[in-house]
């Protein structure tokens, strides 16, 4: 037997075609989607970072679809292991505001012409993921019309039971008194906050803090906390860059994104708690 050291492999680099990690990941495509419109340099983080973040929207909404499906399906474990997944997703996501929160005015208005009408406001995956959460509204279809893939999936998603939907529809399962008016409401409008539900998680978490479903409402406050971040960071970078200028899309810019930050995602998480 030979007791010389052998020379590591070198990889393989001979293929037909393109690489293996090109036919899975599709670097090619996704490094040339960027077609920057102005002259000026820093366009190309804007609009990396955009499209970062809709990479991101997409894994979001495909682990909260996960959950939901678990929990009609009264698997509360694989349910959590989503919701825990989003967590760090939320706050890969949320980084992305990094490159562009320190934009000055002078930066931004730089290339701002070359969004015209264009806006976040617009995003079908960030609908989507607003609508698992609760926060649904028909008219937010509107803008996806001329996208026929895009405004079905949404209008499918208007439809079905939002994420917390789901949620006390399992509570209603397992005993708790979540009102018949909370569950049999038509799934296609915002959901209104519930004195009988901030009632329900009252008493949950007013009991044993290992139990599955106190473990549950638990990570739904992890996923609530950082869509609050995101909204808040969100303000805070084009407070930054744009002052209280309107906002590209005509939206209201940040009195608009003030509104937002001031809304609480799955409220009675949050209410609930002064009482236990």
């Amino acid at each position: 037997m030979s007791h010389e050291a052998h020379e590591p492999e070198a990889p393989h680099l001979d293929f037909h075609g393109t690489t293996p990690y090109e036919d899975y990941v599709k670097a090619d495509v996704l490094t040339h989607l960027q077609q920057t419109r102005s002259g000026d340099p820093g366009e190309m983080v804007f609009l990396v970072t955009t499209q970062v973040m809709e990479l991101w929207f997409t894994v979001v909404v495909h682990e909260w679809e996960t959950a939901a499906r678990a929990l009609r399906e009264d698997r509360v474990p694989v349910a959590v292991a989503a919701l825990k997944r989003s967590v760090r997703e939320l706050e890969a996501l949320n980084s992305s505001w990094k490159p562009l929160g320190q934009l000055t005015p002078a930066q931004f208005n730089s290339y701002r012409a070359a969004l015209g009408e264009g806006s976040g406001f617009q995003s079908a995956m960030y609908r989507r993921m607003e609508f698992l959460l609760g926060d649904k509204s028909a008219s937010m279809l509107v803008p996806h019309r001329g996208a026929p893939r895009g405004y079905a999936e949404l209008e499918k998603a208007l439809h079905e039971p939002s994420l917390y939907d789901e949620v006390l529809r399992l509570l209603a399962r397992r005993g708790y008194a979540v009102p018949r008016a909370v569950l049999d409401r038509d799934v296609s409008q915002r959901y209104e906050p519930s004195d009988a539900v901030e009632e329900v998680w009252t008493a949950l978490y007013s009991g044993d803090e290992n139990d599955e479903l106190a473990r549950l409402g638990e990570a739904l406050t992890d996923v609530a906390e950082l869509v609050w971040r995101w909204r808040n960071d969100h303000l805070v970078a084009t407070r930054r860059a744009m002052g209280a200028k309107s906002g590209t899309g005509g939206s209201a810019g940040v009195a608009w994104l003030e509104k937002r930050t001031r809304k609480n995602v799955f409220p009675e998480l949050w209410t609930a708690r002064s009482h236990v």
